[in-house]
């Protein structure tokens, strides 16, 4: 996937923040599931020719403290794991609050949730409520490896909340090396 690779993560930030216009559009949208339907879409169809081989939305599941769980909302293109444990990637990236660029899944040991072997990084970012606690994540993956870095994690936190899917973020993106 040399193409993916070749695109690269500043190539990706400059065209996340040239959706914003569009996700402007989709915070008009009144229902949060339809707005993440909407915005997975958007990403999907301007990301996927750049390297990306999923995208979509886990929900965090209320229950027990010992036992939370994260559900899978909208996606593109085809179903993952669901529902998922909070040790991995997404876990993570939901109770620290914070994104998560991961250069290499390998690097996460037991820790991956591996629902597409062939994913080699993956981009998480948290979507916050006003108090700055997480409800859901946005989780991106990619067969290729470093497809990722932080100007994409700064520019998807920034196109989710114009959206109205998040607050904006405190913290910098935290990543795996």
């Amino acid at each position: 996937m040399a193409g993916a690779e070749a695109a690269g993560p500043p190539a990706r930030a400059q065209v996340l923040q040239s959706l914003c216009p569009a996700a402007a559009v989709i915070a008009l949208i009144e229902s949060r599931q339809d707005r993440m339907e909407a915005f997975v879409q958007l990403w999907w169809d301007a990301c996927a020719p750049l390297g990306t081989s999923w995208a979509g939305f886990y929900v965090d599941v209320a229950g027990e403290p010992d036992d939370r769980r994260l559900a899978l909302a909208a996606r593109r293109p085809k179903p993952a794991c669901s529902p998922i444990g909070m040790h991995g990637a997404c876990g993570q990236g939901l109770r620290g609050a914070r994104s998560l660029v991961v250069h290499d899944v390998a690097d996460l040991g037991a820790g991956y949730v591996a629902c597409d072997p062939r994913d080699r990084s993956e981009l998480v970012v948290p979507c916050l409520a006003a108090d700055g606690s997480a409800w859901g994540v946005f989780d991106v993956d990619s067969h290729a490896l470093g497809a990722f870095g932080v100007p994409d994690a700064l520019a998807c936190e920034r196109l989710l909340a114009v959206a109205g899917l998040s607050e904006p973020h405190r913290d910098p993106p935290r990543t795996s090396r």
